[in-house]
């Protein structure tokens, strides 16, 4: 039996990139999968490969900045497979906002209405459909930014903060009725495209950084469907690092 039969799983910002990575996986493990994002296109594209694949997948465009939108996601995708068990918040809002000291309300309401407000709706709508079906996996995707800070992404940096500690709370007030909250915390992950422009001497910089290889989009998806499925039942409220051993070299470094 596949890892996710049975399942129907939704996935935020799956258009391009992790999001894409993870709806794909999820659904050649036998989830049926809502693809969600901005760009009909994109999404239309996804959708389409993952059924050439052999999967089960729709797209249904939603704007997470737009509380509407985040009620209106989960809905359709009840109202198309007759639930939802799996929950991946991967939309991200990403921008340079400045140092704390100078960053606008602005940045700050941008980074937080994604980052942090959309996945808090989205867990409120999901949460009863998991309640009645007796099980639920809600995997957030957040960043290393969270636990160590980067300069002049204030904003972006507390928002993932806050994403960590929203499953924190969903673990203790629902862990006994069956529904689960993790974290999957990337460090630097491979993007052909953006890598192209990588000056060698960095590269090698950011291989030094790792204790493996870098990681990769699958290595990211493959965590969050360990995390979704009923292998990983007993694991609630945990944050998972994904960046080969990363944070482990950043903290020897430190002492």
């Amino acid at each position: 039996m596949r890892r996710l039969e049975g399942e129907v799983a939704i996935v935020t910002g799956a258009t391009s990139g992790l999001g894409r990575e993870i709806a794909r996986v999820f659904a050649l493990e036998g989830a049926s999968v809502v693809v969600s994002g901005l760009d009909a296109a994109r999404g239309a594209a996804v959708t389409e490969g993952i059924v050439s694949e052999g999967g089960a997948a729709a797209f249904v465009s939603a704007d997470l900045a737009v509380e509407g939108d985040c009620t209106a996601l989960v809905r359709q995708t009840v109202e198309r497979y007759g639930g939802v068990t799996v929950l991946v918040n991967n939309a991200v809002a990403v921008a340079s906002d400045g140092p704390v000291g100078k960053a606008d309300a602005a940045a700050w309401v941008a980074a937080y209405r994604v980052n942090l407000l959309a996945p808090a709706l989205l867990c409120r709508e999901v949460i009863p459909h998991m309640l009645e079906a007796g099980h639920g996996s809600i995997v957030n995707i957040s960043s290393r930014a969270a636990e160590r800070g980067t300069p002049n992404y204030a904003a972006y940096t507390a928002s993932k903060g806050g994403l960590n500690a929203l499953a924190y709370s969903i673990s203790v007030d629902y862990g006994r009725e069956g529904v689960r909250c993790n974290t999957v915390q990337p460090g630097y992950v491979l993007n052909p495209e953006r890598d192209a422009g990588v000056s060698t001497e960095r590269m090698a910089r950011l291989r030094a950084m790792h204790l493996t290889r870098m990681t990769t989009a699958v290595d990211v998806a493959m965590a969050a469907l360990f995390l979704a499925s009923r292998e990983s039942e007993v694991i609630t409220g945990e944050v998972l690092h994904v960046d080969s051993g990363s944070t482990a070299v950043r903290a020897a470094s430190l002492g």
